[in-house]
């Protein structure tokens, strides 16, 4: 098992870093928003926690919460329009200073393409190093159900997406970050996992998590020391 100070080197010398997206990238959980605006609030945050948790498998709790949801194209872009996501803070300039070093950085995320890409725009990350779930539509517009062929749509699925990675570019040395017990179980094959709560702690992660992080300026000051 690596020490701190190993998983700090790894982070200082990656080629390719990964970010979970809700409650990490971005101050909330994407899902939940849209289940608010869709008028379904409190009983979809409830699996969220659960799942989040890891207690139910992410593609049983996917399933059940967007049956309950039943977004329709429509609303999914109105949620966006009228609700943007919110950057977590300190995310944009570590984003930036990864891009300078020439780190490959990517999303990913269990959460919605529609909104991912939204975000990547945002932070300069091409929409080809998203991986996210993508909902399906009816030709009215109506929830049609979403791809479940996606690595992102079950447990372990961020880790098939890691070792995608290292296989199609040859990373040597790829950083997973994020604040769910999704992102703990993405290394391996991801060499290093650095926990986030800046946004939401969760109990699990944090008592596993070798490297603890509660802003991204922690991780910027780690670029510096360099």
């Amino acid at each position: 098992m690596a020490s701190l100070m190993e998983l700090k080197e790894i982070f200082r010398s990656a080629d390719a870093v990964c970010f979970d997206v809700d409650s990490t990238v971005i101050r909330e959980e994407g899902i939940d928003e849209l289940a608010k605006f869709c008028g379904v609030g409190d009983a979809v945050a409830e699996m969220t926690r659960r799942a989040m948790g890891g207690t139910v498998t992410f593609k049983a709790a996917l399933t059940a919460r967007l049956g309950l949801i039943r977004p329709s194209y429509e609303q999914v872009q109105k949620l966006i329009s009228d609700n943007p996501p919110q950057l977590t803070p300190g995310i944009r300039e570590l984003v930036s200073r990864l891009h300078q070093r020439g780190v490959q950085v990517f999303l990913v995320s269990g959460g919605f393409q529609s909104i991912v890409e939204h975000v990547a725009l945002q932070l300069n990350i091409p929409t080809a190093n998203v991986f996210a779930n993508r909902l399906k539509f009816y030709f009215n517009g109506e929830y049609a159900g979403f791809d479940e062929t996606q690595p992102t749509a079950e447990s372990g699925g961020k880790g098939k997406v890691i070792t995608h990675l290292k296989e199609q570019f040859h990373f040597k040395k790829v950083v997973m970050i994020g604040d769910g017990a999704t992102d703990m179980e993405a290394c391996p094959p991801g060499d290093c996992f650095i926990g986030f709560g800046g946004n939401v702690v969760r109990k699990q992660v944090k008592e596993k998590a070798k490297w603890y992080i509660s802003h991204f300026d922690e991780l910027l000051k780690e670029l510096e020391e360099r």
